[in-house]
């Protein structure tokens, strides 16, 4: 599967996946902080096991950062 996350193309072996499960794969050490949008549409936390990602899903992840 091709996935479009953050306005590049990612190849994943799967053809089935989960926020989370591309998340481990593709954003393993930094899941803290983060927000997902897929379709210009925020995720909840909770939803990331259950939100099945398709190939033409525009995916944002968003990363906090501190400072001023």
């Amino acid at each position: 599967m091709e996935l479009k996350i953050n306005n590049q193309l990612v190849q994943f072996d799967s053809d089935t996946l989960s926020i989370q499960s591309m998340l481990d794969i593709y954003h393993p050490n930094k899941q803290k902080g983060i927000a997902i949008a897929v379709n210009q549409c925020v995720i909840s936390k909770h939803s990331w096991e259950t939100h099945i990602l398709s190939a033409t899903d525009d995916i944002l992840i968003i990363t906090a950062t501190q400072g001023g």
